[in-house]
This record gives C-alpha cells, sequence and structure tokens, in this order.
C-alpha cells in the first residue's frame, strides 16, 4: 500500500523559509515522478514544483526562484525548499507520485504552511 506522509508545515513570516518532507513508503520514489501541490482555501488544488525520476525539475511561475524541489531516493524522502516566502503562499500543501508501472496517482494528507505579513 502506498503511503505519502508530510511534514515540515507551519507558521512562519513573510520573508522566512520552510523545508517541507514527504515520506513515502510502499514504493521506490526513484522510478516515480513526485510533485508538490497547494490548495488554499476558495481555490483550486495547484502544482507547485515537480521532479522526474530523471531528477528534471519543472516550477508553477508563481514559485520560480524561491522554490526548490528535490529527492532522496536512498531515504525514500521527496523535499520543497521554500524561500522568500509570500502570504499568498499560504496554503495546504500535498505530496504526490504518479507510479510508474501503473499510473495510478497518490496523494499525502497535507501539511498546513501559513504565512503572516
Amino acid at each position: 500500500q502506498v503511503q505519502l506522509v508530510e511534514s515540515g508545515g507551519g507558521l512562519v513570516q513573510a520573508g522566512g523559509s520552510l523545508r517541507l518532507s514527504c515520506a513515502a513508503s510502499g514504493t521506490r520514489i526513484s522510478v516515480n515522478s513526485m510533485a508538490w501541490y497547494r490548495q488554499a482555501p476558495g481555490k483550486q488544488r495547484e502544482r507547485v514544483a515537480h521532479i522526474t525520476s530523471g531528477g528534471r525539475t519543472t516550477y508553477a511561475d508563481s514559485v520560480k526562484g524561491r522554490f526548490t524541489i528535490s529527492r532522496d531516493n536512498a531515504k525514500n524522502m521527496v523535499y520543497l525548499q521554500m524561500n522568500s516566502l509570500k502570504p499568498e503562499d499560504t496554503a495546504v500543501y500535498y505530496c504526490n507520485t504518479i507510479i510508474y508501472s501503473t499510473g495510478i496517482g497518490y496523494w499525502g494528507q497535507g501539511t498546513q504552511v501559513t504565512v503572516s505579513s
């Protein structure tokens, strides 16, 4: 059974930094694509960062230059380093993976990030 567990969210002032972690079990992330999404109140869930199994990364325009997605295949972990945080980054952040062999996607339970002005 695939499980994703996020951690690292919290309350931070504008301009601050947070590092989110996603611990995966039931699958080897080394062969899967991994992504971070976020959903703010009243808004649709949006993808903010993505990393392929080969390590290629893409970012939403709103976070380019501020957020960095990375993976540690040995630990089966994915990270999202968030710098220069803005109040508009406030949202629940979700880890997502798409299993290479089946194409099925899985979500974590989410972690709240709140950026105060």
